[in-house]
């Protein structure tokens, strides 16, 4: 079996990739490629690294060419950058999946018994309030940054796609993905990792939302689990409906911050510093809160119960170690 890690440089990337290079995919050995745009420079064993980026001229259908058995697109520039660069959010988060589907549809069209499983990492950014206290799998999608309408209609291209039987594709809608280990990235969400990973390393960091903020959060490992999954699943399952809600933990600002009391104390919690920003503010006031993810549960996803959990995790994995 060939896998194709799009966005294979990134952190979600690098652990799954981690993960299929050591345990297979449904049972199976995988030859593992990843793309994107750079990567660490510690290499992955049995894994072929392509450098360049997916939004240049090409390099989508090129990719397609290769014929690989699975899919994972997680290549995208994330929410905070694609609301301040309104042309760069639609050349890299939209108009590469056109032109890798395009590329697909070519190769299966050219070999009937060519159908590749495609699963698309999109975000609970595709929906806009107002909000019921939970989403349920009937709510419907309105996105409110431009970041969730080209993850929405990402999502209706590998629906469409699939129905017309090019590709067998899911699209998973991620929750937050927290704590993620490493610098801060772009995205308006940062934060809700920085408060917990800055203070247990010892540093400060700025809190720019009111504690009364709720969000919907899952952990690397969980974000790994989710993937290979989605790989895997009898889409058939899915009776036409290709995107799903996941799993993950619905707590505010204020939980997280008692959990991580809980777990390090008060001389960590006092590392964070709220200082509001406006910006950041408006975009995560769009976002959704809390949901009732019963279809994906009913198909075999799961995530951590709280966000106690969720610290444990970085704890386990990813908290440097003393020298």
């Amino acid at each position: 079996m060939r896998a194709l890690i799009l966005g294979g440089g990134g952190m979600v990337g690098q652990r799954l990739a981690q993960h299929i290079s050591l345990n297979g995919l449904g049972g199976q050995p995988v030859d593992i490629t990843l793309h994107d745009i750079a990567f660490p420079p510690v290499k992955i064993a049995k894994c072929t690294q392509v450098i360049g980026s997916i939004a240049d001229k090409g390099v989508a259908q090129a990719l397609a060419k290769t014929k690989p058995d699975v899919i994972f697109h997680l290549a995208s520039i994330v929410s905070g950058e694609a609301e301040a660069d309104f042309t760069k959010g639609w050349a890299v988060n939209m108009h590469p999946t056109w032109e890798l589907l395009e590329g697909l549809r070519a190769e299966q069209e050219s070999d009937a018994s060519y159908r590749p499983r495609v699963v698309f990492t999109s975000s609970i950014a595709v929906f806009g309030g107002p909000y019921p206290d939970k989403i349920g799998d009937d709510f419907l999608t309105a996105p409110q940054t431009s970041y969730g309408a080209q993850k929405l209609i990402c999502e209706a291209m590998i629906s469409d796609f699939s129905r017309k039987g090019f590709i067998d594709g899911i699209s998973i809608r991620l929750p937050t993905i927290c704590v993620r280990p490493g610098k801060p990235n772009a995205a308006a969400s940062s934060f809700f990792s920085g408060i917990i990973r800055e203070p247990l390393n010892g540093q400060e960091a700025i809190l720019p939302v009111s504690d009364a903020t709720r969000h919907w959060h899952a952990s690397p490992r969980s974000a790994v689990k989710f993937l290979t999954h989605a790989a895997t699943i009898d889409t058939e399952l899915l009776q036409g409906r290709r995107a799903l809600n996941l799993p993950g933990v619905s707590c505010t600002v204020a939980e997280q911050i008692e959990a991580l009391r809980d777990l390090a104390g008060n001389d960590v919690v006092s590392l964070i510093k709220p200082q509001p920003d406006s910006v950041i503010g408006k975009i995560v006031e769009g976002w959704p809160r809390d949901f009732e993810p019963d279809r994906a549960r009913a198909l075999g996803f799961s995530a951590e119960v709280n966000f106690k959990e969720i610290i444990q995790v970085y704890l386990n994995d990813d908290l440097p170690k003393p020298a």
